[in-house]
């Protein structure tokens, strides 16, 4: 309708514009034939089809025409049915500018409606009159109705369903004081499985290969428990929570050295590796890129690869969660200076025979 009522008044108007040249007379044998084409249409179609459009051209162009005027017209519609589409269209128009000129609340601003949800995904535990109180405090004034409804249309819930600590915030929150252990085994070429024990801080992402053995006896993992107690003391790390898998590896001796240390054992729930995700994701990344890529001889090559591949792991490999930082290397001031990047020397060192590589600034 939109396109089809411009048509219609830019043709109408080019037909005006032919009209003037015409005489009278050629004027009223055209419309007298034009009249004659409509009887015989008319004659031949019970009902015509009329699209808004041609009703507002039709009710625009006649309706200052009188009523008798418009019964000697041929038209496919009576006088009236013209009148009451042009009582629609003024209806329609005032109606139009009404809402135009509707007062009320202005709508929300879009910041502040992504500034809400925001607020209530990093706050859990805040209602919506919590919320509408910050946002008070930043200066931004809404209704508390307002923030309820930009909540509800994010879909978050109340704070009764969605005020629940899930495990990985609790890792998240406890980060700094959590150390994490698990047992992996590595296969030789004879088929023989060696057990590795390591564990690895969450703070920064340190890990500690413990040792290897092909019979892990609790004496066995009860020293593996002493070194690493030593090993937190020598590097003044402090941790309370050590969690560990239910592997009946794990003895009674081995809790009681981390215990008299004043660090509690978690244990991880059945089945449920995500309890222990960072350490089982370590696990994962030494198999794909050691394990999976080396043919282990025996005991001393598996350690000596392990210890290696430790290294790497510490200091030079970059880690998301630390910002491409390595756990004992942080990251370097970036190279501001357009002719050192125009300069740069870089070395490529190999470890295992080239299945590890870093890579540095030549000296």
């Amino acid at each position: 309708m939109l396109l089809r009522l411009p048509y219609l008044a830019v043709s109408s108007v080019f037909a005006f514009i032919r009209l003037l040249p015409m005489s009278d007379v050629d004027k009223d044998i055209e419309i007298l034939t034009l009249q004659h084409q409509l009887a015989v249409l008319q004659r031949q179609i019970d009902r015509p089809r009329i699209m808004p459009a041609d009703r507002a051209f039709l009710a625009a162009l006649l309706h200052r025409l009188p009523r008798p005027k418009l019964r000697q017209l041929h038209l496919i519609v009576s006088p009236d049915t013209i009148l009451r589409w042009h009582r629609d269209l003024m209806r329609r128009c005032h109606a139009d500018a009404s809402r135009r000129k509707r007062s009320g609340r202005p709508p929300t601003q879009r910041n502040i409606q992504a500034l809400v949800p925001r607020l209530a995904r990093e706050n859990s535990s805040r209602g919506y009159r919590r919320i509408h109180g910050e946002l008070a405090a930043l200066g931004v004034k809404v209704a508390p109705s307002t923030v309820w409804e930009i909540l509800k249309r994010h879909g978050i819930e109340p704070v009764p369903e969605r005020d629940r600590q899930t495990w990985a915030a609790f890792l998240r929150g406890q980060t700094h004081v959590i150390l994490a252990g698990d047992f992996f085994t590595a296969t030789t070429l004879n088929g023989a499985s060696l057990y590795v024990f390591a564990v690895i801080e969450h703070v920064n992402r340190r890990i500690r290969v413990l040792g290897a053995t092909a019979h892990p006896t609790a004496d066995w993992v009860t020293q593996a428990a002493r070194n690493v107690v030593m090993d937190l003391q020598d590097a003044g790390a402090t941790v309370t929570h050590l969690i560990r898998d239910r592997d009946s590896k794990y003895t009674r001796a081995f809790d009681v050295v981390f215990e008299a240390e004043g660090i509690e054992i978690v244990t991880t729930g059945i089945r449920v590796p995500r309890m222990n995700s960072i350490m089982e994701r370590w696990v994962q990344t030494c198999r794909h890129e050691l394990l999976d890529r080396i043919l282990i001889w025996d005991l001393p090559h598996l350690l000596h690869a392990l210890t290696e591949f430790e290294s790497f792991y510490n200091q030079h490999r970059p880690h998301r969660s630390l910002h491409s930082a390595a756990p004992l290397r942080p990251v370097p001031e970036p190279i501001t200076e357009p002719g050192r990047l125009h300069r740069l020397d870089i070395h490529r060192r190999a470890r295992l025979g080239g299945l590890l590589h870093e890579s540095a600034h030549a000296a």
